[in-house]
């Protein structure tokens, strides 16, 4: 049943997944530059949409990872989050496990539309994916009863992949029985191969991600919040998105505390009674705690402290403190990124935290000129909107 929610809140919405976009965008190019003292140099007081250039490591320590990237481009997890977003929109805004799957191996595997930095997660998962598969199918030919050849295997596994990729349950067998029947014949043949191929449906895992505990686990979260946001199941369909790419204890517990964060963000409650929240679903709270003390943004100096690295008990601290202590879109940004290290991953919960806040425009709003500097900005806002009007409660 589609869930109603004001305009006022959809418009809270639809800023809170843009400032996302946008603040990963305007992250890009000092992304894993971790010498603030470096970042300052290039970047000044407004280090922001800078165009990825390798010239801006020489002299400090970084990675440059975005060879061949424009100034507006997201990164590798402005791309893993659209495609959650896709998957979600296919489905009105409910997770779909096998669907997100398929579409993550679709675009990030052999053959697929990225063009970019491969992450841990990513390959981890990915290889993880194929070992499923190719387990799945060793059960299913086990389990055959039909006697065939090798080469009938071999060419029944060739015919029914394609479809397993992409189908599942009730779908399988129309399409798998008349493939078949392009090269066999045999009534019997042919109904081995849709056995074969509901066997390796039934023994496909929902659980394919890499045993990683980093930021690409919470980095994809705001879209699927924002269809599940004041949702009983809101924790358990995050540790299920979570696994797909992340099967991590910890990771699934600070993606708990992320998205009981910007759960209460979505809703209109303030600030500090987000980050309470979120405090309390952490597996490290006093760290968070500590980071919200004070009365001076500092992120460098939050760097410090913590770390600037893409492990996720480095990260959420530094994370907490922006959040405390920052006063608009903007600051919260440019703080970020001047922090150095893995910006572009904090700043998937930082944009749509004080996005959600102050939404779009403004002195403390996202501002319209970062906005209009997003590459395909039209594309990915027409997206937002489509999945903030079709939110439905799972």
């Amino acid at each position: 049943m589609t869930c109603t929610v004001s305009s006022d809140r959809k418009a809270t919405m639809i800023a809170a997944l843009a400032g996302g976009w946008v603040a990963d965008a305007a992250s890009l190019g000092l992304h894993w530059l971790y010498d603030s003292q470096r970042i300052h140099e290039v970047g000044g007081a407004s280090p922001e949409f800078l165009p990825p250039k390798a010239d801006y490591f020489k002299g400090g320590f970084g990675y440059f990872a975005h060879e061949g990237k424009q100034a507006g481009d997201i990164s590798h997890y402005g791309a893993a989050t659209g495609v959650l977003t896709d998957s979600l929109l296919a489905h009105n805004g409910t997770l779909d496990i096998r669907d997100y799957q398929r579409r993550f191996r679709a675009f990030f595997g052999p053959g697929g539309r990225w063009q970019g930095y491969i992450d841990n997660p990513t390959r981890g998962t990915l290889d993880n994916l194929n070992t499923i598969e190719q387990k799945a199918i060793e059960q299913a030919l086990s389990a055959t009863a039909v006697k065939l050849t090798e080469k009938q295997k071999r060419v029944l596994v060739q015919k029914v992949l394609p479809y397993t990729r992409r189908l599942s349950g009730e779908q399988l067998a129309d399409p798998v029985r008349k493939a078949i029947s392009l090269t066999y014949q045999e009534p019997e043949i042919q109904e081995a191969g849709v056995h074969l191929a509901e066997t390796i449906d039934h023994h496909l895992l929902p659980e394919s991600g890499a045993d990683d505990m980093q930021l690409p686990a919470i980095s994809k979260l705001p879209p699927l919040v924002a269809s599940y946001y004041g949702s009983n199941n809101l924790l358990k369909v995050t540790e299920a998105a979570v696994r797909v790419t992340n099967h991590n204890d910890e990771a699934v517990a600070w993606a708990k505390c992320a998205a009981r964060l910007l759960d209460h963000l979505f809703r209109g409650n303030p600030m500090s009674v987000a980050l309470d929240a979120g405090t309390a679903e952490a597996p490290a709270p006093e760290n968070l705690n500590k980071a919200r003390t004070g009365s001076v943004l500092d992120a460098p100096g939050a760097g410090d402290v913590y770390g600037r690295t893409c492990y996720l008990h480095e990260a959420m601290p530094v994370i907490f403190h922006i959040l405390s202590h920052a006063s608009s879109y903007t600051e919260a940004v440019r703080a970020n990124i001047q922090c150095g290290g893995d910006s572009c991953g904090r700043a998937w919960i930082i944009g749509p935290a004080l996005a959600a806040l102050y939404g779009v425009g403004g002195e403390r709003g996202i501002p319209l000129s970062w906005l209009a500097r997003l590459t395909d900005a039209p594309a990915i806002i027409a997206d937002v909107e489509s999945l903030v009007e079709n939110r439905r409660r799972a």
